[in-house]
């Protein structure tokens, strides 16, 4: 067989493989499918909130637009909320709509949230999937018609439902002190109520991941964290390999932020603090490109926030040599070994300084 006919036949395989898995996993761990009951459909014209899909492209950004829009799935383990339990209310990530309640959340071991019921069933639209040849019920936002996920039926009882959420469709409101946001949600009476602003994903690289994670962790406004590996070529590369400095990947921490608590420019202002931003693919004893400076931006409007604060920085005269941080479209992340999140959370040991 060619060689080209095999590579396809291997690249399709892979595709069908992630895009099933899910499925496969409701197939041969539950005793029947989803419930016709949820098998609800969804019209554009039932919608309360209405885009073009170029409106909701520059919106959402490519990765939650792959995921939102085109019904695309991320990879297992690769969302910043896989494994995130904070108190609080789960929101649509495209319109903010409260989804789910943080109560409801449990770890499936699949590599997405999991969430055994919504805050309200109105509040999400069901419809079935034919795409793969198990047939599926598709799990979507009522308010904007956004892809969410899929719900099964081999969740903790009673209900036994299971809705399988992307990471990267969610975006999260923390409890607050005294009345919690989660019991506000619940007793929100009527179409869900949008918050002012939905949160956004930021992603660094400063040197040591697990000094970052632990500084950013600390911020007021930063809901979630997540340390990984990217801006390199290799694809799913182990810590090992990262350490190789031949993967071209830099250790990072990608984050979910309030804007309304505090701004992409602080985030930004804060990451020149916490390390050296003229050293060269290095930071104290750690030497290696893995260790290079470096801002991923997310959109145009965090290009151009982080461009202002370098742009400062380098004409104050505050460092002798030039800011070698670059500053470069947010890629492909690849999430670090459990153990390396919130390393210094679990050690006890305190952030490592320079």
């Amino acid at each position: 067989m060619p060689l080209r006919i095999r590579a396809a036949i291997l690249a399709v395989a892979v595709v069908l493989s992630l895009a099933g898995w899910k499925s496969l996993h409701a197939l041969f761990l539950s005793q029947s499918g989803p419930t016709a009951k949820h098998a609800n459909g969804e019209t554009t014209m039932s919608r309360k909130i209405q885009k073009t899909e170029t409106e909701w492209k520059n919106a959402l950004g490519p990765e939650r637009f792959s995921v939102m829009r085109e019904c695309g799935t991320e990879p297992p383990f690769s969302g910043i909320y896989n494994l995130h339990f904070e108190k609080g209310v789960y929101l649509c990530a495209a319109c903010g709509a409260p989804l789910f309640d943080s109560a409801s959340k449990y770890d499936d071991g699949l590599g997405w949230p999991s969430f055994s019921a919504p805050i309200d069933e109105s509040r999400l639209a069901f419809v079935e999937d034919r795409s793969l040849v198990i047939p599926r019920i598709e799990v979507r936002c009522a308010s904007c018609g956004s892809h969410l996920g899929h719900i099964f039926n081999d969740g903790p009882g009673p209900s036994f439902e299971h809705y399988c959420i992307n990471s990267v469709a969610l975006g999260f409101k923390p409890q607050d002190q005294g009345d919690s946001a989660s019991t506000k949600a619940r007793q929100a009476a009527g179409p869900p109520a949008r918050p002012t602003v939905q949160p956004e994903t930021a992603t660094f690289a400063a040197g040591c991941f697990w000094g970052i994670e632990y500084k950013f962790g600390r911020l007021k406004g930063v809901v979630a964290t997540r340390v990984g590996y990217t801006g390199g070529t290799t694809p799913g590369p182990d810590y090992e390999q990262v350490c190789t400095d031949g993967t071209g990947h830099a250790e990072a921490i990608r984050l979910e932020f309030d804007p309304s608590r505090i701004s992409y420019e602080e985030l930004v202002r804060f990451f020149f603090t916490m390390h050296d931003p003229t050293e060269v693919n290095r930071q104290g004893p750690d030497v290696g490109s893995q260790y290079r400076s470096l801002i991923f931006y997310h959109s145009q409007a965090q290009k151009d926030a982080a461009a202002k604060v370098m742009s400062e920085l380098a004409g104050s005269g505050r460092y002798i040599k030039p800011i070698a941080t670059g500053l470069v479209p947010a890629s492909e992340f690849y999430p670090a070994e459990e153990y390396h999140q919130k390393y210094y959370d679990k050690s006890n040991k305190g952030a490592c300084a320079y």
